[in-house]
């Protein structure tokens, strides 16, 4: 139930992001979702595609560094407390966030969780223990092409 997330440094300067979706573009690939984190002289793009390999593949060939990392995924209702909740169980857990985001699609009421846990087995054993969807590759790809209200 793991998803590949691509984690990237890029130099803080114009064009930078833009190159790597232009590479992920030319391909083919499409991003499902991403992050961008900044610092004074770097930022880090951490993104999910589906095509993961081939988007690593494609982006070391024009020089830039890709670290694979395992995150996790969990659905929501798109709603007030829908996020509270689940950090309220990963709390208890005391299992340890080292980073998240999450993104909505345009039709539905469910948002996605991304998580970046210390123990990611753990953190997904608390989850589905809970009753909160955890979603598996093909899963949160397939959330991408349906297109049900």
């Amino acid at each position: 139930m793991k998803i590949q997330q691509l984690s990237l440094f890029l130099e803080n300067k114009p064009g930078h992001l833009s190159a790597i979706c232009r590479t992920l573009a030319s391909h083919q690939i499409n991003i499902s979702t991403l992050s961008l984190a900044d610092t004074q002289q770097f930022g880090i793009l951490r993104m999910i595609v589906r095509e993961w390999d081939k988007a690593r593949k494609v982006l070391e060939e024009k020089g830039f560094v890709v670290n694979l990392t395992e995150v996790v995924a969990t659905e929501v209702e798109d709603q007030p407390g829908g996020m509270a909740r689940v950090l309220e169980i990963i709390e208890k857990s005391a299992t340890n966030i080292e980073y998240m985001y999450a993104f909505t699609f345009r039709k539905g009421n469910r948002a996605i969780l991304v998580f970046r846990f210390d123990n990611p087995d753990a953190a997904i054993k608390t989850l589905t223990a809970n009753g909160i969807n955890v979603l598996d590759p093909v899963e949160l790809y397939a959330r991408e092409t349906d297109t049900r209200a």
